[in-house]
């Protein structure tokens, strides 16, 4: 057995650290996008129905595979599955690693304009100039060296091991950026209009429930955001100690992201309905697709720390700990690339070198085309939903009961009940509905449906799963080998 010494030093570092995988980008910049884009307050229902039946159900799942098995995700499925299933592992793996190639370029956006807001870039704005500011940007040849420096800060810090390197950053970076969204959350709030940004956020319309979208957008930026499924979790619970608390971290994680969330689209919103000038402008800026897209959390911050007093030194800050909590989450991301290698017999510094260097090369396309960063966004985020299955599949293959009583609740003083069980059972069911659902609601009535190249199709997203899958089924055999020892 390959397994690992390392162990995090207490329990509160250790939540700290999942927080800091879940807490990041996905909160500040993923979450506000889709909620726009899905039509507001609407979006809340299932986002939270889903964090109890299928995030937080998962991230049990991935604590207790990782404690148990000790390896990485590929060997944990390999290990679990006999040999049978270890290119599930894979494309768990791979899933997270491709978005780990955009995510860098995200982590870039942040660190540069935290170098922007130092430099006083940020001065009196309008939302007009703001989106000028952030389109030069992305379409320049700066975002290929700041991914560069994002993936290159990320492989030093997981380079010095758990405590030394991942630790200590998570100590700094998740109070820091908690502090500063209730900071500007405050501000917000005083300003004309920003109340109203909130009602924006609250206030749904129950007729958008009909359309399929919101229930696939809402899963995803549940896993997304979460950690759920990635595999990050199980990677992170290699290290755990043996008597952590399973089902008590997993919830203050599930509930601890999705309050991030809440208070960034509270900022967000707030500030776009305060200085839109108007409700109706407001909601028209959020239905335009380039507005509603990845800038937007780039565009409506700065225009906030222009109408705060000492806004500059604010801005200096928050975009620090911003870039802080994207860290956080890349790190994650480069240490599951890194135990997978570790697992194969690789030293850690190899393996980390192996993994920043493929990450900076296979995240080019997505640094310099804004086109291939949101279509990788599209296909992989909803990939996240086919690596949860995959882990059902595993728990299911392993037996709920089982599984609850000998891997969860072991060892442990909260326990969980039989309500797993149901969700694990239940996420095959939710996994074929929502994809049977799209398919019928896609083929024949969405534009462009069946083509394969163009951004948002539902061909899309089945042609790059498929080639993916046949690839790794077909390498099963060779991935046993290179992934170490099966449960006997």
């Amino acid at each position: 057995m390959r397994g690992t010494r390392e162990r995090f030093t207490s329990s509160w570092v250790f939540i700290l650290t999942l927080l800091g995988m879940a807490i990041g980008t996905g909160n500040i910049w993923r979450f506000p996008r889709i909620v726009a884009s899905s039509g507001g307050g609407a979006f809340l229902i299932p986002w939270t129905i889903f964090l109890f039946l299928w995030s937080i159900p998962l991230i049990m799942t991935e604590f207790a595979l990782g404690r148990w098995s000790r390896r990485g995700v590929i060997s944990t499925f390999n290990f679990v599955s006999n040999g049978k299933l270890t290119w599930m592992g894979a494309f768990v793996t791979f899933c997270t690693l491709a978005i780990m190639f955009y995510y860098s370029s995200v982590t870039g956006w942040c660190i540069k304009y935290f170098f922007s807001a130092l430099g006083g870039a940020f001065g009196k704005l309008n939302l007009e100039k703001a989106s000028d500011i952030f389109d030069k940007f992305v379409n320049s040849w700066e975002t290929v060296l700041f991914h560069a420096v994002a993936i290159g800060i990320a492989g030093m810090i997981v380079f010095k091991g758990i405590v030394k390197g991942i630790e200590k950053a998570n100590l700094v970076f998740i109070p820091s950026l908690f502090l500063l969204l209730i900071v500007c959350l405050i501000r917000v709030a005083t300003l004309d209009g920003g109340t109203k940004g909130f009602e924006y956020l609250f206030n749904p319309d129950f007729s958008k429930l009909k359309d399929y979208n919101i229930w696939l957008e809402a899963l995803s930026q549940s896993a997304w955001s979460t950690g759920a499924g990635w595999g990050l979790v199980l990677t992170y619970a290699v290290y755990m100690r043996k008597r952590e608390e399973i089902v008590l971290t997993s919830f203050i994680t599930g509930f601890g992201n999705n309050s991030a969330s809440l208070l960034a689209g509270m900022v967000i919103f707030g500030t776009v309905f305060a200085t839109a000038g108007s409700t109706v402008d407001a909601q028209s800026m959020l239905a335009v697709s380039g507005r509603a897209g990845t800038g937007l959390t780039f565009e409506t911050l700065p225009v906030l720390f222009s109408h705060i007093p000492g806004g500059y030194l604010v801005s200096v800050v928050f975009f620090l700990a911003l870039s802080f909590a994207a860290m956080s989450s890349l790190i994650s991301l480069v240490e599951l690339g890194t135990r997978v290698l570790i697992d194969a017999g690789f030293t850690r510094r190899r393996a980390v070198l192996v993994v920043a260097t493929a990450g900076f090369i296979l995240g080019l396309p997505s640094a310099i085309s804004m086109g291939v960063f949101e279509n990788q966004d599209w296909v992989w985020g909803l990939g996240l939903i086919l690596s949860g299955f995959f882990y059902s599949v595993i728990a299911i293959r392993v037996g709920v009961k089982r599984f609850r009583k000998e891997l969860l609740n072991k060892d442990v003083h909260v326990k969980v009940g039989k309500w797993w069980e149901f969700c694990i059972v239940l996420l095959p069911v939710e996994f074929a509905f929502l994809l049977v659902w799209w398919f019928s609601k896609s083929i024949g009535w969405e534009k462009n449906w069946w083509n394969p190249f163009a951004k948002f199709s539902l061909m899309t997203v089945i042609f790059q799963w498929v080639v993916v899958l046949v690839i790794l089924a077909m390498s099963n055999s060779k991935l046993q080998k290179i992934t170490g020892e099966q449960r006997k």
